[in-house]
C-alpha cells in the first residue's frame, strides 16, 4: 500500500489482517480520542471490508483512503462511500479537531 506523497497516516484498520494501527507520532492524543478513532476504523472495516486509512494531506486536511484486494468480492464499494460520508457527518467535530491539532503540530515543527 503506497502512501500518497507527503501525506501522513494518522491511523488505519485492515480487515484482512484484523489489525488497527495508530501512527506513533500521534501517541500523545488524548486516550478518549485514540479510542474513538480505533472504534471508528475497526467498525468501518467490519462493516465494509478492505483497508481504511485516515491521512493528513500536506495542507492538514484529514482524508479517508480505502483499498481492497483485487479479487475481494466481499468488499462493499458503495457501502464504503456511504459509510465515509456518514462518518464525516457524525464525527465532524472530532475530525475538525484533529485537523486543527495537526496544523498546530506542523506550525510548531513537530509534524
Amino acid at each position: 500500500m503506497d502512501q500518497k506523497k507527503d501525506s501522513i497516516v494518522l491511523c488505519g484498520a485492515n480487515s484482512y489482517e484484523e489489525k488497527y494501527y495508530l501512527n506513533p507520532q500521534f501517541d500523545n492524543l488524548p486516550k478518549q480520542v485514540k479510542q474513538e478513532l480505533q472504534i471508528m476504523c475497526v467498525l468501518y472495516v467490519n462493516d465494509v471490508g478492505g483497508i481504511l486509512l485516515l491521512e493528513f494531506a500536506p495542507d492538514g486536511t484529514l482524508q479517508f483512503r480505502t483499498e481492497a484486494m483485487e479479487n475481494d468480492t466481499t468488499y462493499d464499494e458503495i457501502g464504503s462511500v456511504l459509510k465515509i460520508k456518514e462518518l464525516q457527518r457524525t464525527k465532524e467535530e472530532l475530525l475538525r479537531s484533529l485537523e486543527l491539532y495537526y496544523k498546530v503540530l506542523l506550525a510548531n515543527g513537530l509534524g
